[in-house]
C-alpha cells in the first residue's frame, strides 16, 4: 500500500552530491517542521522526467515559494553521481531544487511507490508522484498511473492544489 493523505513520512537517509562526493542527507531535519513538496521520478535523464517533470517544478519553484513552500525536493532511485549530473545539465540545483538519491531504494520502497518497467529496463523505480509534506505529515498526494505521463504530479498540478487548499 502506498503513502497517503494523513500519514506521516518515514525517517530516510539519502544521498547528494556535496563539494567532496557523496554526502548522507537525514530527511527528517528537512521536513520537521517545514512545508515542502516532495517529487519523486522513475528515471533521471530519461525522456518524461527531464522534459517535463524537472522543468514543472524549476517554472514554479518561485510560485511555490510563494505559496509557503520552504522547499523542494526531488528523489529518484538513482545514485548521487548521476543525481548532481542531472541537476548540473538541467539546471534544477539552480533553480533551487533540491536533488537527492534514494541509492537504495529503501525509501521508495517504505512509502510504497516502488514499480519496474521492463520494457524500458527500470527496476525497482520510484513511481512519478508530488507531495506536499506539513511538518512531516502528508496533505496532498498526487500519483500519475502511467509513468511515462506527467500530469497529475507536475508543478503546476501541485501549485494549483496547495493554492485551493491554503487560500
Amino acid at each position: 500500500m502506498s503513502i497517503s493523505i494523513g500519514d506521516t513520512l518515514p525517517q530516510a537517509t539519502l544521498l547528494r552530491m556535496g563539494d567532496g562526493g557523496p554526502e548522507s542527507v537525514q530527511l527528517g531535519p528537512i521536513i520537521e517542521g517545514r512545508n515542502v513538496v516532495l517529487f519523486g521520478l522513475p528515471g533521471p535523464f530519461t525522456g518524461t522526467c527531464s522534459e517535463a517533470h524537472v522543468p514543472s517544478f524549476m517554472r514554479t519553484k518561485q510560485a511555490l515559494s510563494d505559496a509557503g513552500v520552504d522547499e523542494v525536493v526531488c528523489f529518484a532511485v538513482s545514485d548521487p553521481f548521476v543525481m548532481g549530473a542531472w541537476s548540473e545539465q538541467t539546471g534544477a540545483g539552480d533553480a533551487g531544487l533540491t536533488m537527492l538519491a534514494d541509492s537504495s531504494g529503501d525509501f521508495t520502497r517504505a512509502l510504497g511507490l516502488a514499480f519496474d518497467a521492463p520494457p524500458a529496463g527500470l527496476y525497482g523505480r520510484t513511481a512519478r508522484h508530488s507531495m506536499y509534506v506539513v511538518d512531516g505529515v502528508v496533505k496532498l498526494f498526487h500519483l500519475d498511473e502511467n509513468p511515462g505521463v506527467c500530469e497529475a504530479s507536475a508543478g503546476e498540478a501541485m501549485l494549483d492544489s496547495i493554492q485551493k487548499s491554503t487560500g
